[in-house]
């Protein structure tokens, strides 16, 4: 409890007005806002991210001086994980047993679409076998930049590589999505009640569940703890009936904006060149990914309960927190799409160090290679 209190007063001291770049951030949630504006008149699916994102991937690529630090993160990451765990509720056991057709799928299809993806790094784009594996791993961005670094991999290519997919993806596949189901994705009052509709005891029940997720995650060592602490506790909340609040749907916006905000200032400080290369690069992959993607969920359709638009969310390596987004836009249930993204996350996290190891063998880092 000591480290976590040792957190949150630095993430306190973070926001101070001598360390936090006040300016930059306004002009990047501007910029983001213009953006998702736009996007919500040309009726453009998901528009408060997607608009958010393209604006400041947009700024970052012409070097103008927007930021989007860190420590924004974790707190916006608690709302997503609160408002995911709300998606959770009480008849969602029973149903339990027509996920496993689909983790199975979900297990193939990681393999499948990891191989592909690692290969095309490594042939197409001539990335050394290091920093082509991690890179191509379908999840896990913090992750795969530790563990690839630790390795002898370019972290900051794999850091790239990762955030262009999620980027790519998540602008690629509302498009998709809506052409498929012919449904506005666009956020309006149907995405949930407003604050006004929303009794003050519910919102001060969904603010309990990200403080004590947040603690809950940080004792527990969950990865992404300020993200899946939250979504635990909401989850085991709404799974006992003890709530059945829905997000407001000015939270909803909000919290694409942001997320969209966050994903654009991960290019800020790289050099457009790069940016362009990695980008271009990754629209190969992204092909790659999405054509896995759509074929595995065709083929599990077959065999489970669930449709073709579900599983695509709960496959797609777009990231839990956005492909989740998507499917609270549609109204799909966000808990079968939460649940998979998690146990693709875990997945990757636990087994891509390991499985490069067998696949690769024991080879010294670089620098140690050097020295001896």
């Amino acid at each position: 409890m000591r480290d976590l209190l040792s957190d949150w007063v630095s993430g306190l001291r973070a926001f101070s007005i001598h360390r936090f770049p006040y300016r930059r951030f306004a002009l990047a949630l501007f910029l983001g806002g213009l953006g998702g504006w736009l996007f919500v008149l040309a009726r453009l699916p998901l528009p408060w991210m997607l608009g958010s994102m393209v604006f400041c991937t947009a700024a970052a690529l012409f070097r103008a001086p927007i930021a989007a630090p860190s420590v924004i993160r974790p707190p916006m990451s608690a709302v997503i994980g609160v408002m995911l765990g709300a998606g959770f509720r009480p008849d969602i056991v029973t149903q339990l047993p027509n996920w496993l057709p689909t983790l199975a799928g979900l297990v193939v299809f990681m393999v499948v679409s990891g191989f592909c993806c690692v290969t095309y790094f490594q042939r197409v784009a001539g990335f050394d076998r290091i920093t082509a594996f991690f890179a191509g791993m379908p999840g896990g961005l913090m992750e795969m930049v530790l563990i690839g670094e630790e390795k002898g991999g370019d972290a900051r290519i794999i850091a790239l590589i990762h955030s262009a997919r999620i980027l790519l993806v998540v602008i690629t596949l509302p498009f998709i999505v809506q052409w498929i189901e012919g449904v506005s994705l666009s956020v309006n009052r149907s995405s949930g009640p407003s604050f006004a509709q929303t009794p003050l005891l519910a919102e001060l029940s969904l603010l309990a569940c990200g403080v004590l997720g947040v603690m809950a995650g940080h004792l527990l060592r969950l990865p992404a703890k300020h993200l899946m602490g939250p979504m635990l506790v909401s989850a085991l909340v709404h799974l006992l009936g003890w709530s059945e609040s829905a997000p407001p749907y000015e939270i909803v916006t909000i919290a694409q904006l942001v997320l969209g905000v966050t994903i654009g200032c991960r290019f800020v400080g790289t050099p457009p060149k790069t940016i362009l290369r990695v980008l271009l690069l990754s629209v190969g992959s992204t092909v790659i990914l999405l054509a896995c993607t759509f074929g595995f969920a065709w083929a599990v359709a077959k065999v489970s309960t669930y449709g073709h638009v579900p599983l695509v969310l709960a496959y797609s390596p777009g990231g839990l927190a956005e492909m989740s987004l998507i499917a609270l836009a549609l109204h799909t249930e966000v808990a079968f799409v939460a649940a998979h993204h998690i146990a693709r996350v875990l997945l990757v996290m636990v087994g891509a160090g390991p499985l490069f190891g067998l696949i690769a063998g024991v080879a010294p880092r670089p620098a140690a290679a050097a020295a001896e």
